[in-house]
Order: C-alpha cells, then sequence, then structure tokens
C-alpha cells in the first residue's frame, strides 16, 4: 500500500463504526454559540461542509454551566443545548459523516466572571497567572481544591453529558482529558498536589481519568467513547515533572481493560520530545503503552501522516487547521490538489 492512498481507507474502529478514511477532524474552539452556549445554524453548516472527514470531533462542549473558561463556547447541559446539536448531528448524518461530541470541563483555566464570581476548581488550590485569550483584557489567578463530594459530582456530570450528547445525535462523545483542563490537572503533579484518594500515587492520580471513562462507557457503551491526552505538559501553564509519566503509563495500563474507541493525542506539535516522557514525543509515549486505536494530531501533513500510520507508529491522523481553511479537505488531498492556507483572519467567521 502506497503513502498517497493509506489515509484513504477505510478503517473499523470497532463494531459500532467502521471509518470511510483515516483523516479525523481535530476538536477546536471556535466559540461562535449564542449567548447561552446553544449551538447556530452556522455551526450546523459548518460541521456538515466537513462531513467527508472519517470522524469529525466537535470542539469542546462544557458538560455544565460552571465547567466554561471562555464566552460562547458551546454546553451540553440544558434541553435548548441538545436540541440545537440534534441539528447539527442531522446535518452531518445527512452527509453520511460521523460525529462525536468533545466534552469539556476546564478546571482551573477559567475566572471568577464565569463562574459567577466563584473560584474556579481543580484537584489543588493553584494560581495561573497569564492572560485569557478571547476576554476583556482578564488574567487567570486562584483556583480551589475540589472536595471529595464534588469530585464524585463531577464525574456524574461527564455520564450525563455523555448520555445528552448521544440523545442529541453524535455517535459517540471524546472526553476531554488533555491540554491543562480539568482531568489533565489530576494527572500532574505540578496541578495535583491531593494526598487523598485523587492524589499522591499514580494510581490515585489516575482514578479521576479513569473513574469518568468508567462512567462515560457505562452510560453509552465504551465503543462510544474516545479520550483525548496530553502525556507531555506543555499549555496552560502546567509544568511537566518526570514522575508524571509513571502517572499516564498506570492510565494507559488500566485503559487497555477498556473497550474505548481511541485514545487521541492532545498537542499543536507532535514533532516535540518531551524530558517527561523520556525524550518521546506525546504519540509514540500514548502508543508504547496504549493497546487500542491511537489517533495522532499535532501539525502533520498528508505525508507525514501516511508515513506514520504506514509505520505503525499511530492508526488514525486528526488535522485542525486546514479543516479551517478547507471545508473539502478530503477531496483535495485525494486528489493531490493544492490547498487553501490557513490564516488566522478565517477564525472570525464560521465557513
Amino acid at each position: 500500500m502506497s503513502h498517497e492512498n493509506v489515509l484513504f481507507t477505510e478503517y473499523k474502529l470497532n463494531d459500532l463504526f467502521t471509518l470511510k478514511n483515516r483523516i479525523l477532524m481535530a476538536p477546536m474552539t471556535r466559540a461562535k454559540a449564542d449567548n447561552h452556549s446553544v449551538p447556530t445554524q452556522a455551526m450546523a453548516d459548518y460541521y456538515s461542509r466537513r462531513a467527508d472527514a472519517g470522524l469529525i470531533i466537535t470542539e469542546g462542549t462544557v458538560i455544565r454551566a460552571d465547567a466554561s473558561g471562555y464566552n460562547n463556547v458551546p454546553g451540553i447541559f440544558t434541553p435548548a443545548q441538545i436540541n440545537q446539536w440534534k441539528i447539527v448531528t442531522d446535518a452531518v448524518h445527512k452527509k453520511n459523516g460521523r460525529i462525536f461530541l468533545q466534552i469539556w470541563h476546564v478546571g482551573r483555566v477559567s475566572h471568577p466572571n464565569f463562574l459567577q464570581g466563584k473560584l474556579p476548581v481543580s484537584p489543588s488550590a493553584t494560581v495561573m497567572a497569564g492572560r485569557i485569550p478571547r476576554s476583556e483584557g482578564l488574567t487567570y489567578g486562584e483556583s480551589r481544591a475540589l472536595i471529595l463530594p464534588e469530585i464524585k459530582e463531577l464525574i456524574k456530570s461527564y455520564a450525563i453529558a455523555a448520555e445528552n450528547a448521544i440523545k442529541a445525535g453524535f455517535d459517540g462523545v471524546e472526553i476531554h482529558g488533555a491540554n491543562g483542563y480539568l482531568i489533565d490537572q489530576f494527572l500532574h503533579y505540578h496541578t495535583n498536589q491531593r494526598m487523598d484518594e485523587y492524589g499522591g500515587t499514580p494510581e490515585n492520580m489516575a482514578r479521576f481519568a479513569l473513574e469518568v471513562v468508567k462512567a462515560c462507557g457505562e452510560a453509552i457503551g465504551y465503543e462510544r467513547v474516545g479520550l483525548r491526552l496530553s502525556p507531555g505538559a506543555y499549555l496552560n501553564e502546567i509544568v511537566g515533572e518526570k514522575r508524571d509519566a509513571l502517572v499516564f503509563k498506570y492510565l494507559f495500563d488500566n485503559l487497555n481493560h477498556f473497550p474505548i474507541a481511541y485514545v487521541h493525542t492532545g498537542n499543536f506539535n507532535d514533532a516535540q520530545q518531551f524530558k517527561e516522557l523520556n525524550d518521546m514525543t506525546m504519540t509514540a509515549f500514548i502508543r508504547s503503552h496504549f493497546h487500542g486505536t491511537v489517533v495522532a494530531s499535532g501539525g502533520y501533513s498528508l505525508e507525514t501522516a501516511s508515513q506514520g500510520i504506514n509505520q505503525g507508529n499511530f492508526d488514525l491522523v486528526a488535522m485542525g487547521r486546514p479543516f479551517i481553511s478547507n471545508p473539502d479537505l478530503i477531496n483535495k488531498l485525494n486528489k493531490n490538489a493544492s490547498l487553501t492556507q490557513y490564516d488566522a483572519s478565517m477564525l472570525n467567521t464560521l465557513y
């Protein structure tokens, strides 16, 4: 099989889904929902234009009102949100597409402005210093530590969000466990300084992620559940440590017992090597420990993606910005046609 055509072959994800090609649309925050976090018709049009992807993974969608850290990101916790997402999924399915909803809690990556004056939550009390994107000059600040009953309630909230996604017509969900957001905060020593059942050891630090996966899997079926992870620390002010690798190794050892759909690399540049991962890339580290389907993401071209699949480094590839600038990306890649180059001004509108 040549490098040029492996990406356009079918891929059996599991007994429920055979993908029509191996190119996924990566999740990308677009912040184009209305002021009540309800998806719009423009979002339905946007996703349906990209239904040729093997699988669309939506932008991060918050699981409850206090899970957000950005204006105009969509939610999946009210009847209006569920009903409007149904318009999106119907539009994608009419074009024979598949679509998973990425379910999201930002944790400490927020501000009291988004939380009715309350502090953001995290595994431990921390302080962030950076500026908040797409805000009126706000900067991050303090978070407070979650108490045990709140953690148990959050796990239920992820499962309810997964059930709501199915009600909205999604084929499945991707749990956002990457990029320094809530689940990722539990998985790194820098942000998890707990000494109870959710911190202090790899087993305890991986517990929250595993319990969220289990709750979602039991709610909608493990075959409908994917998981995005960032074993290396690179975003939202998390500092990586060597011992983080043992947390992720324990996590993958246990994920191997669940028949989830895939694990997806959360990184913008997957050529990056991480000292805390023994100088491996995130995808190489995931592949070395996780036995199921691996989705690579982070700056891949047609050539590097097909080469990586042919070499067995991963099974599927997710692309982001090329899908923003080329709604017909799959057709263009298949025909080796020139691509429209991404430009940041394209973020101003949905097309």
